[in-house]
């Protein structure tokens, strides 16, 4: 269409330049193709008429039909050269004769000179057919001298450089027909010579070659697949009859056993083979799959030795035109150690007494493994440090019995482990517990918690108060475990224990039977017994100490000066007393001990207050000032007592002071002698004095402890023959001695005269004594004052405290 489109142009120029009066003129030219650029086409100047200096001065040009310039005008010689080289089949194609318009233009006067360059064909291009490869399918049973039609090889290039002929490769079955059509075109036909056979030969390969008629000869080539189409004249046929195969057992599914093959020598459908099972059974159905297209036979359930050594199976190969041939398969299982040893338990005694002698036959039990030959070879063995052993019997029966003897208390039951082992490989080994309880034989004693037992009973308790609890543990169990508590006899005090305290024979609570008096009673033993209900009764004892805890039940007793009244002292002071002059002491005593015996001192009330004070932990009443001539002549005192209980509990002591002018002027005045000889008068004198008077008070004092101590046995006695409460006086209660913390009431005192050097004026320090002072007098509650105990007390003292009053006087 282009090229038509560029003639149609270059013809409407020629006819305008005709128009415009040019003389108009064609000139012919041939060029083969495919010459090479720069080659002479022609040369127009004989043609024009012209020489080459006219060419040159009418600027002669050649104009060119289309976009492409194939051609060039040189002027200077009037050559028409070839610009690019030229392919016809890509110019032209089929069209013949090829031709390229131009247009040689001269000016002065214009002309134009219409110029045709045929272009000839070379032979360039070979014989070509459409594909690389042709494939044409046959059956077998195709008649012979039967023509297939061949696809012809086309050739870009015209007349006899196009295809003349066609040949074919040397084969047995195949002609090849040479024809030629009516536009003279070669075609070719194959004729069959010669009966395929499929079995034989599946397929063939022919070379078909197409020539053309140019110089030098073109060939094209093309290979042409014959497939020989199948017939069902042939059977599937089994590579092997019998297939024998060993397969593991407990392999998993999926598993390959083997793949059986048959083959058909046809082909398409009649040699497409399936495969089946054949006489099938039950147990081939659960174990094995097949895979019909690929004949693999697979696992499909579980292959268990125990339950089948061998299979045997039968299959059909089925080709697709009903042919059918069979095969079996001869499957053995090989046994894997896949069972642990069973251990069955026949019999077994449990529970089992502890004393059991040895060699008792505690259990009797089986192995078996289902396994065989070595994997169903089994050994037993047990656990060790167990007084158990193992004994093998007949039949693969064991024998568990004892070895040593057994004790409940250590262990109450056994759980045995009665491992079996095959001799497998890999070994698998299974595990039975036997548990073996022991029953308990009375062999245990009862045991306390501790050797000894000490409680506490706080004093004036509440009679049927629990004291304690003493418990012990028997390691037997039920009856024979059954603990009952009891007191053994016993005294306290010359009375028995069990006046004293109960316990409860279950649960081992000890009571308080009475109220108790730590003044009376300190502390006491109980033996308790403690026995179980087994066959014979074991039993075990426990020491018991109950100790009386003090309670602040005392109130403080005035030991000086005397309360009662019937005796009463004054204390004389004189005026001349300075300050921290000791007039007097109280002493006071608590029958209480620990800190409920700690006594303070206090002044309550005074007729001066300013004038004395008193010592608030040795009671002593001192002057704080100066005594004046202005100051009352009586003074009177009140002095409380208190002790350091919970609650405290107190008395009071009232003291009569006299200040009297004179006391001590004997002493004071000097007289005209030496001072040194003054001095040594006083101190011969003072020294037998305090001698005279040391001896004295020890006489006396010792005196009166042995008559008080007389009168206080005697009346006790007479007490505790009368007394309907029977109070004990046992070996523990302490008659001539003190209690190192038994309070104040064990404290007694000593005096020691001191007197000032020069002054002539007497002094008294009190100081402890050395021998306590008791006194038995039945407990009071608690809190309560005890002006009895005060008047118990006077007699006493009497001749001590008279022999003060002489001394101060």
């Amino acid at each position: 269409m282009e090229m038509y489109s560029n003639n149609r142009q270059g013809w409407s120029f020629f006819l305008y330049l005709c128009i415009c009066g040019a003389i108009c003129e064609s000139f012919h030219y041939s060029v083969p193709e495919e010459k090479k650029t720069g080659s002479l086409v022609a040369n127009v100047l004989n043609d024009l008429k012209v020489d080459v200096k006219e060419l040159s001065a009418r600027r002669a040009r050649l104009v060119t039909e289309g976009t492409k310039e194939y051609f060039q005008l040189d002027p200077q010689s009037g050559n028409v050269i070839l610009q690019d080289r030229i392919d016809r089949e890509a110019l032209c194609g089929q069209k013949d004769p090829c031709v390229l318009l131009s247009e040689i233009v001269l000016e002065n006067p214009s002309q134009v000179h219409r110029m045709e360059v045929e272009i000839e064909d070379v032979n360039d291009n070979s014989p070509q057919f459409s594909k690389n490869e042709y494939l044409f399918e046959i059956s077998e049973h195709t008649a012979t001298k039967t023509r297939i039609p061949l696809e012809s090889a086309g050739d870009a290039d015209k007349g006899e450089n196009t295809v003349q002929n066609y040949s074919i490769s040397p084969n047995h079955y195949f002609s090849l027909d040479v024809q030629t059509r009516t536009d003279g075109s070669k075609y070719a036909e194959l004729i069959l010579q010669k009966q395929l056979d499929r079995e034989e030969e599946t397929q063939l390969s022919l070379l078909l070659s197409a020539v053309d008629g140019g110089n030098p000869r073109r060939t094209g080539t093309v290979t042409i697949f014959i497939e020989v189409l199948d017939a069902n004249d042939n059977a599937p046929q089994f590579h092997q009859s019998v297939y024998k195969v060993k397969l593991m057992e407990n392999c998993l599914p999926n598993t390959l056993v083997t793949k059986v093959n048959a083959t058909d020598r046809d082909l398409g459908s009649y040699g497409d083979i399936t495969y089946s099972f054949s006489q099938l059974t039950d147990n081939v159905v659960r174990s094995f799959k097949l895979n019909k297209h690929s004949g693999e036979l697979t696992v499909a359930g579980i292959i268990d030795y125990e339950e089948s050594i061998n299979y045997e199976i039968n299959i059909k190969a089925t080709d697709g035109g009903g042919l059918s041939s069979y095969c079996k398969v001869i499957v053995e299982v090989e046994d894997r150690n896949d069972n642990a040893p069973e251990v069955t338990l026949t019999s077994l005694t449990s529970p089992l007494p502890e004393d059991s002698p040895p060699d008792t036959v505690v259990a009797l039990f089986r192995v078996t493994d289902r396994d065989s030959g070595d994997n169903g070879r089994t050994a037993c063995t047990t656990e060790a440090n167990l007084p158990f052993v193992l004994k093998v019997s007949v039949n693969n029966y064991y024998q568990l019995v004892t070895q040593q003897p057994l004790d409940r208390e250590k262990a109450s039951e056994y759980n045995i482990t009665i491992r079996a082992t095959d001799q497998g490989s890999p070994r698998l080994t299974s595990a039975r517990i036997i548990n073996v309880q022991i029953s308990d034989v009375n062999d245990n004693a009862p045991v306390f918690e501790r050797s000894t037992y000490e409680m506490q009973l706080r004093e004036n308790n509440i009679p049927g108060l629990l004291i304690g609890l003493v418990h012990a543990d028997d390691l037997d169990r039920e009856k024979n475990a059954k603990v009952t508590y009891s007191l053994l006899p016993g005294k306290v005090i010359d009375q028995p224990v069990s006046s004293y305290v109960s316990i409860n024979s279950e649960t081992g609570n000890l009571y308080a039977i009475r109220s108790l008096d730590y003044e009376q009673i300190k502390d006491f033993l109980v033996t308790v017994k403690a026995v179980d209900s087994g066959s014979p009764p074991l039993s075990s004892e426990v020491k018991v100490r109950v100790v009386i805890v003090d309670e602040n039940d005392n109130a403080p007793f005035i030991l000086y000066p005397l309360q009662n009244g019937t005796s009463p002292s004054n204390d004389l002071v004189p005026r001349g007393a300075e300050a921290g002059y000791l007039v007097t002491k109280v002493v006071a005593v608590d029958r209480d001990s620990g800190q409920n015996s700690w006594l303070s001192y206090e002044l309550l009330k005074a007729t001066e207050p300013g004038l004395f004070s008193v010592g608030a932990q040795n009671g002593e009443v001192k002057t704080m000032r100066p005594i004046h001539q202005r100051d009352t002549f009586r003074q009177k005192l009140i002095i409380g007592v208190r002790d350091n209980g919970h609650p405290p509990q107190s008395t009071s002591a009232t003291l009569s002071i006299l200040l009297v002018d004179g006391f001590s002027d004997p002493y004071m005045k000097m007289v005209d002698i030496p001072k040194d000889e003054v001095v040594a008068e006083e101190d011969r004198t003072l020294t037998l004095y305090l001698v005279i008077c040391l001896a004295a008070i020890s006489f006396l004092f010792l005196f009166s402890i042995i008559v008080f101590i007389a009168i206080k046995i005697h009346k006790r006695r007479k007490f505790m023959e009368s007394s309907t409460l029977n109070f004990p006086v046992g070996p523990n209660f302490q008659e001539n001695g003190g209690d190192a913390g038994a309070g104040s009431l064990s404290r007694a005192y000593n005096y020691e005269v001191c007197l000032a050097g020069g002054s002539l004026s007497s002094e008294f320090k009190f100081l402890r004594p050395f021998f306590p002072v008791f006194s038995v007098e039945p407990p009071k509650n608690k809190g309560e004052s005890r002006p009895s105990s005060s008047s118990q007390e006077v007699p006493t003292h009497a001749a001590e405290c008279q022999f003060m009053n002489q001394v101060r006087i």
